[in-house]
């Protein structure tokens, strides 16, 4: 029985879609400048798109470039040039960037505090950017690189605001140019400023009182480069997805009635708000199955809409007032219904991330009621002391918490195994889990706990697929998970469980001629100790890869050195039915007996 070719065994990849696929496997980002041109002209997913085989996934598509720019000009000038990146190419100097952006971002809205809004109170100004500065829910947008477009867009947003008093102070139409450059920039780090349309005349006529003709002036050619982002948008990535997603990862009200879709949202902004007052327990997902759907006997529905119409209609009253609270309530609201599914289907349920704009908001109100209490109750004296204990406790515990979360956002591994026991009923988290006790279990210094890590992994994998019985990244970790325990059985099951929900994936067809390879390459292997297992072996790969002329081959060679010559002559024939030219197939043919 001759062996034509060697069939290299390498291993099957543990899937998982995170930051890296969104900057390092990123085809634009790893080209440094020359990517940049495409960055700006495609969907924010279009290279993972392609690489998946898979079209557009969400509505209204994705169209955040400046961010991405942002990470290429990092890989142009600090990553590597080397085919394959190394793990952590130039993560040191996007988190720092990430560090940077927010530190500016909480500077420069220090001075639009303390200059243009708080002018006679600034200590309602660095309490509010003390509470923005320190507020755990922010250990994601900082630590996850991926939300720098959050970073990016509250930055520009804070920049368009001081550029807009600057201008109305010095009546430089400079300043002007200067608020509409960040306005745009503000838009392409994420649509989020398309608000400012209402919150511009909101703030100048609280502020500023200026009257509605003069305000309506200004916004002409803000509203002109909002309609020309929104020309070039829609140019660009279109409307979206063109279907209902299937997969409730990325759909997360699918499996939900009318009812029931509706309770849960309004549910949902309660939670946000009662994470700003306390945000604890802090999770980096809560997709499918995490939160629950509700419906309206439940009274904490019913407990969210009183609390926020009372909310809107506390920001109405004091609008006409002129009361600055106004303005903090909108862009509270404002962003908060950008998120909140109640719009367009944001494609996630919930996350720290989003509320990022909103605690802006929050951290206004809260200064603003904080130093009336204390203006209220205390002298002079008293509320210093009152005002810098209580502080020193808030920084204290929000500065522990925030501490030891980004320990757990250390890496990926770090992260998701806390999370796992966070939110034990997300499918997502409970995947990642198991995918990053896979990885563990690869490093040299994990050996001796190889199996242990596997079997961790496959517990959290089990789990995934139990809460989301349609998740394909958990079936194909668990396929990777087997295939290192060599249960090749149920590695090819588990992927067959994937192929069956998403045939186009690529790592499917990967895997399976991993798989048919090491088959084959078993069979060989004890081909002259046990002939009739080595074909068994053998014809286990073909059915997994028919398209391999030299498994057809070999299996003809096995089955001519037992005198199986019906089997040989097929298994031949099937060779030169592939490979006309293969030589040793046609000379074995000739070698038969006649029929």
């Amino acid at each position: 029985m001759a062996r034509k070719k060697d069939n290299k065994i390498t291993k099957p990849l543990p899937l998982e879609i995170t930051t890296t696929w969104g900057i390092q496997n990123n085809d634009y980002v790893q080209q440094g400048f020359r990517g940049i041109p495409k960055i700006l002209s495609t969907d924010a997913y279009d290279s993972f798109y392609r690489h998946m085989g898979a079209k557009q996934q969400l509505s209204g598509g994705r169209f955040r470039p400046l961010s991405v720019v942002t990470f290429a000009i990092e890989q142009q000038l600090f990553g590597s040039n080397a085919e394959v990146k190394p793990p952590d190419d130039a993560a040191f100097v996007r988190h720092f960037m990430n560090v940077v952006y927010y530190l500016l971002s909480i500077v420069l809205l220090l001075y639009f505090l303390k200059n243009y809004i708080f002018k006679e109170e600034p200590l309602i100004a660095f309490v509010a950017c003390l509470i923005f500065l320190i507020h755990p829910m922010h250990t994601e947008v900082v630590a996850n690189v991926k939300s720098r477009d959050e970073i990016l867009s509250f930055l520009f947003i804070i920049l368009t605001f001081i550029s807009i008093f600057r201008y109305r102070e010095s009546k430089n139409a400079k300043q002007l140019l200067f608020g509409l450059l960040f306005y745009f920039l503000a838009l392409l780090s994420k649509e989020y400023a398309i608000t400012l349309l209402v919150l511009i005349p909101m703030l100048l006529y609280i502020v500023l009182k200026e009257s509605l003709s003069s305000i309506l002036q200004l916004m002409i050619p803000f509203a002109i480069v909002a309609a020309l982002y929104v020309g070039i948008r829609f140019s660009i990535v279109g409307a979206g997805a063109k279907f209902e997603n299937p997969d409730v990862l990325n759909n997360p009200y699918i499996y939900a009635t009318h009812q029931e879709k509706l309770a849960t949202k309004i549910e949902v902004l309660l939670r946000y708000l009662k994470m700003l007052f306390y945000p604890s327990p802090l999770s980096s997902d809560y997709s499918y199955s995490t939160i629950p759907f509700v419906n309206f006997s439940n009274g904490i529905v019913w407990a969210s809409i009183l609390i926020h119409t009372s909310m809107f209609v506390a920001a109405i009253i004091l609008f006409f007032k002129r009361n600055i609270l106004s303005f903090a309530i909108a862009f509270y609201f404002v962003h908060l219904l950008l998120i909140s599914n109640l719009i367009f289907n944001v494609g996630a349920t919930m996350g720290e991330r989003m509320v990022y704009h909103s605690s802006f908001g929050f951290a206004i109100v809260l200064a603003v009621f904080i130093s009336r209490i204390l203006q209220k109750f205390f002298s002079a004296q008293t509320k210093k002391i009152v005002a810098v204990s209580f502080g020193c406790l808030v920084v204290i515990w929000c500065g522990a918490k925030t501490i030891k979360r980004n320990t757990e956002w250390k890496n990926d591994q770090t992260l998701f195994i806390a999370d796992a026991k966070t939110v034990p009923n997300s499918a997502l988290v409970n995947g990642n889990a198991g995918k990053a006790f896979i990885d563990m279990s690869e490093k040299p210094e994990n050996k001796a706990r190889e199996l242990e890590l596997i079997n961790k992994g496959i517990f959290y994998l089990n789990r995934s697929v139990n809460v989301h019985n349609k998740y394909v990244n958990g079936y194909l970790n668990l396929g990777v998970a087997y295939f290192k325990l060599k249960d090749y059985e149920k590695a090819k099951a588990f992927w067959g469980k994937a192929k069956e929900i998403y045939p186009s994936n690529p790592l499917i067809k990967r895997n399976f001629d991993l798989l048919g390879a090491t088959y084959f390459n078993q069979g060989m292997s004890i081909g002259g100790k046990n002939i009739p297992e080595a074909i068994k072996l053998m014809e286990k790969a073909v059915s997994i890869d028919s398209t391999k002329a030299e498994y057809w081959y070999n299996i003809g060679g096995a089955s001519f050195t037992i005198k199986d010559y019906k089997k040989a002559r097929i298994a031949w024939e099937k060779t030169l039915e592939l490979k006309p030219d293969y030589q040793q197939a046609q000379e074995g043919i000739k070698a038969l007996p006649p029929q």
